[in-house]
Order: C-alpha cells, then sequence, then structure tokens
C-alpha cells in the first residue's frame, strides 16, 4: 500500500531536506519568526548574512523590541521590501506590550502581529510550537499544484482557496514541524519553478502533472501586463565632505529611510535647491542615469551632484553625513550605490 503523501514528504526532509541553515535546530519563536519574514519574496542565500547580522546586533525580541526603528532599517538596509523590517520591530513590541513578551503559540495569535500573514503564522506555529496547521508559501503552493493538477494562477482567490482546501487535507497527525519543513525544502530544492527534478521527486508516482506532462504548464505564472515607468532626479548635495540624507514618509516606496531629495525630471536641480533649501549651488554634474526595478515599477534615475557653498542651516528632516558614515545608515539599495561611488571616487 503506498504511504501517505505526508509520510514520504517527512521521510524525504529527515534524509534530504535541509538541516544547516542558521535558524534551524532551534525552537525559539523568535529566531523562527525572523527568518520567515526574511524569507518573504526573498531566496535563501541572500537573507543568511542579513539572518547572521540581525541576530548578532538583536539576539532575541526584547532587544528588537527596544531598538530604534533606524537602527533595525539600517541592518535590514538592501534586502528590499522595507515595510518588513519595519512591521518586524512593531510586532516585537506589539508581543511585549500584548504578551508581555512571551511569543504567541496560536496560529491565530501570531497572525494579528503587524507583517505576519496566514502563512508565515502558521509556519512559525508548527516550527516553533509543534502546531497542526497548514502553510502555504511560493514553494508550497507550486508543490501542491502540480501534485493536485490544480490549474490557474495562484494569486488568483479561487485557485487559492483550493491550494488552502488541499493544504489542509494532506496534514499528517503527527512530526508537523519536519512535514512543514520538507514542504518549503521539496519546492526549494526539487520542484523548482523551472528544470523540476521530478526523478527524485518522493511525491512524483501520484503527481497529476508529472503523470500528464503538465509540470512546465502548472502553476499557471501571473498574468502579464506591463510595468508602469517613471523618471525622477535624485540629488547629491555636498557641502565640505558631507552629504545630505533625509528622511522619507513612514508609508510608500522606502518608507522610513534615509535618501536623496527627488524631484522632477525637467526642473533645474541648482534652482530647486536654492529655492527649497535656500543653498547655492557652485557646481553641478549630471552622472550616468540608471534603472532601479520595483515589483510593480520601474524607476529611471538621474543622479546629480551639486557642490554646494558652505552652508549655514540645516533643514528639518534632514542630516548632514561624511560619505562613510552615509554608508552606515538606513539607505534604500540604489543610494547607498550612488554614496559608494561617491566614496569610492572621492567626489566632493
Amino acid at each position: 500500500m503506498k504511504k501517505s503523501f505526508a509520510s514520504r514528504i517527512i521521510h524525504w526532509q529527515l534524509h534530504h531536506g535541509r538541516h544547516t541553515l542558521p535558524w534551524q535546530g532551534t525552537r525559539d519563536p523568535y529566531r523562527i519568526w525572523l527568518s520567515e519574514i526574511m524569507l518573504q519574496q526573498t531566496q535563501v542565500a541572500t537573507v543568511i548574512p542579513y539572518f547572521e547580522r540581525f541576530v548578532a546586533r538583536f539576539p532575541d525580541l526584547p532587544a528588537l523590541a527596544a531598538a530604534q526603528e533606524d537602527d533595525v532599517l539600517a541592518l535590514w538596509s538592501g534586502l528590499g521590501y522595507y515595510s518588513r523590517a519595519r512591521n518586524l520591530h512593531a510586532a516585537a513590541r506589539a508581543v511585549v506590550t500584548r504578551h508581555g513578551g512571551i511569543f504567541p503559540a496560536r496560529p491565530d495569535a501570531i497572525a494579528q502581529l503587524p507583517g505576519v500573514g496566514r502563512s508565515t503564522a502558521a509556519a512559525i506555529a508548527a516550527l516553533a510550537f509543534s502546531q497542526r496547521c497548514a502553510i502555504l508559501d511560493g514553494n508550497v503552493k507550486r508543490v501542491l499544484a502540480r501534485h493536485g493538477g490544480i490549474a490557474g494562477w495562484p494569486g488568483d482567490k479561487t485557485v487559492e482557496s483550493a491550494l488552502w482546501t488541499r493544504a489542509e487535507s494532506l496534514l499528517p497527525d503527527t512530526a508537523i514541524e519536519t512535514y512543514t519543513q520538507g514542504m518549503m525544502d521539496l519546492g526549494a530544492l526539487v520542484c523548482t519553478r523551472s528544470q523540476p527534478n521530478c526523478a527524485v521527486c518522493p511525491v512524483n508516482a501520484d503527481c497529476v502533472a508529472h503523470a500528464q506532462g503538465r509540470v512546465q504548464e502548472l502553476p499557471a505564472p501571473r498574468p502579464k501586463k506591463a510595468l508602469p515607468e517613471k523618471q525622477v532626479q535624485m540629488l547629491l548635495l555636498l557641502d565640505r565632505g558631507e552629504l545630505m540624507l533625509e528622511k522619507r514618509p513612514s508609508q510608500g516606496i522606502w518608507g522610513g529611510l534615509w535618501s536623496l531629495p527627488e524631484l522632477a525630471p525637467d526642473v533645474d536641480a541648482a534652482s530647486h535647491c536654492r529655492e527649497r533649501f535656500g543653498f547655492t549651488a557652485l557646481a553641478q554634474q549630471a552622472l550616468p542615469q540608471f534603472t532601479h526595478s520595483f515589483t510593480h515599477f520601474k524607476l529611471h534615475i538621474q543622479p546629480v551632484r551639486l557642490q554646494l557653498a558652505p552652508r549655514h542651516d540645516t533643514p528639518p528632516g534632514q542630516i548632514w553625513l561624511p560619505l562613510a558614515d552615509a554608508l552606515d545608515a538606513a539607505l534604500p539599495a540604489p543610494v547607498r550605490t550612488l554614496v559608494r561611488q561617491l566614496d569610492h571616487k572621492r567626489i566632493l
């Protein structure tokens, strides 16, 4: 008699799954939660060094809750999707205020924390507290769509509902931690988006996509649409070896990070500086344009370097930092690249 789907996943994970990731080998909900948030829309190889630096600076939940948001964002800088970092910080404080500093064990309680959705809450509950609940991250959606022959884009509500139903129907009665990790590992290592290795898959015997030759077809990709494109000037304002940064609003792109002043592409940068900040530009230079892609639009950035006459005041919401110190601030990735280029070339 064929073993159950879950028992095959569990056996495979024990023998072939991942066991040495820095957030494994623990039941500490803080580390498991942190890893799950970092892994949202980000590859494991990218996350590992960020995770290690983060826990070295904030080794437990009280340390994170007591931190300043700027320090949290600085450690997150370059990882992207910065709302994750702000929500992580807010969630740590919520655990302290709402739960006395003790991380909740039930998935419905975990899902009430900022930045934690249904699947992430279930993963934390299963891995840290052995709660019997289903997860449905991107890797698991792909495994279940192929194995069950569930057509359509998983982002569609009807398709997602069918995947949740299937995920819950396949749960084992025991070893939920191993099963949960196994589902994530199978999607990441074997049932990959392109070139899946079906020959070594533990559940290939009853996989609908494998049997019907539909592995490349399932799951259906996100419907394509043209990405909007935006253009902006970013101003590198320099005075006596220091660069001006300004705090972005907490909501929106790069919320809460330190960035460069921006203006429309058809506005003169020197005139803008004089009118907005009261600065006088002694020299102005357009640097090479480049493009930064977000998930929902492309941003064409025209950097402009302005050497200023010695300033007298600092406008509210701005700071002046030496270039080396600016690199330690919480900067968006493209701004960090620009500042690093300035620091490397010593263009002051």
